[in-house]
């Protein structure tokens, strides 16, 4: 997968999943503070993006994760 198709696949997650508009889903756009989500939304997010890519993430990569960017960053080193 490469960083257009991550971002395609996070944004229709992130839509689901929070009813985001994948317009907000940008990849400079922080977790917390732009997308308002929260510990619980991170965790939900990190169990769809695991089922997405068919691998176990560390709780520990994610836990620097602040931006969508970062998100991508994550998937891309573990898919990779």
């Amino acid at each position: 997968m490469d960083k257009t198709q991550i971002l395609k696949e996070l944004q229709a997650v992130m839509q689901k999943l929070f009813e985001l508009s994948p317009e907000s889903i940008t990849l400079d756009a922080k977790l917390y503070e732009d997308l308002d989500l929260d510990s619980i939304d991170a965790v939900d997010l990190v169990v769809h993006l695991q089922k997405m890519i068919n691998k176990k993430i560390n709780p520990d990569d994610f836990k620097s994760v602040r931006t969508v960017q970062d998100v991508i960053n994550v998937i891309e080193k573990l898919t990779n």
